[in-house]
């Protein structure tokens, strides 16, 4: 079966289509120009994405090149990379190869997993657009990041973002113990724990992933990106049962070491400061600080995921003056404590 790319182009009601294509300061060699991301407003009914079929795969294409080239240059690789990329016919099959050996064990067989995944992706037009569109987004917003074939190859926070959407593809298919199988596997090999029956949209970035957890009932959106987990959990508050875990709307930008409790939405491209617990809903667009988290502005990029800005905005400052202020009004010192 042949595959085939896909491009994501942005729908106004009422207007004409557009669609923009953000470009890397850093394309790798003989790379084509892959116009996934709609660059649009937030608003209510302003975005549809359609999916339009092209003629060929230009990630796929540039998978290749990259390979070959690399095979010349490093030759102690050339066999890693022939067996993991130049063999194989089209992208899907080149990650099931990549995910299979990652994940296999003494019980779950490398051929065994690769027959599985072949299955789940190449008979699955979702999986097949969401394997690209997260490559292009680690491509686009991970500096570190320089090539789709590094995403493909290396980062094991885009192998278990794709692990996890073939255990989703299980679970969805009624085959949820090997689905929780697959699960503790993504657990113990790449340190990520994310329920098979979770959520999660197209365009992620799972920025290293290690100790993320994500649970049953966490929903997140398109085009967020999760910084460095180190501890990252979208998660229940207790023994309560049914729908308990966070709702990420599309576009948010969680930061690293950052905790959502309880069944509780995180607005549209809001953006969640690095270590932040946050307990209570947190409106579109603005920023969420501390522990338990308030919220201390608005941010000004629309889509804080696709920007990567971490940076506090002038609210926060003026906020955080206003505090002192007052502080210092009511005659409390900096240590808490009153005069």
């Amino acid at each position: 079966m042949a595959c085939r790319c896909v491009v994501i182009q942005e729908v106004e009601e009422g207007e004409e289509l557009k669609s923009k294509a953000r470009v890397s300061s850093r394309r790798c060699r003989t790379e084509m120009m892959f116009p996934m991301y709609a660059m649009g407003s937030f608003k209510p009914n302003s975005i549809a994405r359609t999916i339009l079929d092209t003629a060929g795969d230009p990630i796929w294409d540039s998978v290749r090149a990259d390979a070959r080239f690399e095979a010349d240059k490093e030759q102690i690789l050339s066999s890693f990379l022939y067996a993991s990329v130049l063999s194989h016919d089209c992208l899907e099959r080149s990650l099931g190869f990549v995910l299979a050996n990652r994940l296999q064990n003494a019980t779950l067989l490398a051929t065994q997993l690769m027959d599985i995944f072949d299955d789940v992706m190449m008979n699955d037009r979702g999986i097949q657009r969401s394997i690209r569109l997260d490559a292009q987004a680690f491509k686009d917003r991970d500096p570190a990041c320089a090539s789709y074939s590094w995403a493909l190859l290396y980062l094991k926070g885009y192998h278990s973002l794709q692990s996890y959407r073939i255990a989703h593809a299980l679970w969805n298919q009624g085959r949820k113990i090997l689905a929780l199988a697959l699960q503790s596997r993504i657990s113990e090999v790449f340190a990520v724990d994310i329920h098979p029956a979770a959520r999660i949209g197209e365009g992620i970035l799972l920025d290293h992933g290690t100790g993320l957890v994500i649970g049953e009932t966490a929903v997140v959106g398109n085009w967020v990106s999760l910084m460095q987990a180190s501890g990252v959990t979208l998660g229940g508050t207790g023994k309560e049962v049914g729908d308990r875990h966070p709702k990420i709307g599309q576009g948010a930008l969680i930061g690293a070491s950052a905790t959502v409790l309880g069944n509780i939405v995180i607005g549209e491209g809001a953006m969640i400061a690095a270590g932040s617990l946050v307990l209570k809903d947190v409106p579109a667009h603005s920023m969420a600080v501390g522990n338990p988290a308030k919220i201390v502005g608005y941010i000004e990029d629309e889509e804080p995921s696709l920007t990567m800005k971490h940076d506090a905005g002038k609210d926060y400052f003026e906020h955080v003056a206003a505090s002192s202020s007052d502080g210092l009004n009511n005659g409390i010192h900096c240590s808490g404590r009153k005069s």
